[in-house]
């Protein structure tokens, strides 16, 4: 037994109590203009405390983000099981997961004009997106490299909808339901 048995939990305790004060900065301040010196003070602790956790910016952005991304990925999981036209699991899958970011503040500070850069790049490199992205795809779609890049531009997708909105709710579905459902329809 370990001289410290509840170490682990309370590693992860204190990284998300970190990512949590760094999710309110994003969205008060901007998740480019939040600094490690602005996070450790809001979470309460020493600035060497969050880079005992998080090595700099990019890995606690990158953390919250796969965090959040996991969360939502098992929301639109929920809400597209059982939907079995590849074209309109899509379809909700999208307008599920775009809906999510637009509902919290805390993520949809991402996507304002002076951090909807930081959005794009972790959302074109970030192998966990990429992963929770291709579980939406119909299994019709054959070969890694294909889902991996479908992946990628579903991720894009929604990062433009979330950067550059539709009129409304009906006016973006329509636009799913003419230009992208028919490409999973046809897969």
């Amino acid at each position: 037994m370990s001289a410290d048995w509840l170490a682990e939990e309370r590693t992860e305790l204190a990284a998300q109590r970190i990512l949590d004060a760094a999710a309110r900065l994003f969205a008060d301040r901007g998740v480019a203009d939040t600094q490690m010196a602005d996070i450790a003070k809001a979470a309460g602790c020493s600035r060497a405390t969050v880079y005992r956790y998080f090595e700099n910016r990019h890995a606690v952005r990158l953390a919250f983000v796969h965090r959040e991304a996991r969360r939502i990925g098992a929301a639109v999981v929920a809400e597209v099981d059982g939907i079995a036209d590849p074209g309109e699991r899509i379809v909700t899958a999208v307008l599920t997961a775009v809906r999510a970011v637009r509902a919290d503040p805390l993520l949809i500070a991402w996507f304002r004009p002076a951090d909807a850069g930081l959005a794009v790049k972790i959302g074109q490199s970030s192998q966990v997106i990429a992963a929770l992205a291709a579980a939406f795809l119909p299994e019709s779609i054959a070969g890694d490299r294909d889902r991996a890049q479908l992946a990628r531009w579903l991720t894009r997708l929604i990062v433009s909808l979330l950067a550059v909105p539709g009129v409304d709710d009906a006016d973006e579905r329509a636009m799913l339901e003419h230009f992208v459902a028919p490409l999973f329809t046809r897969a």
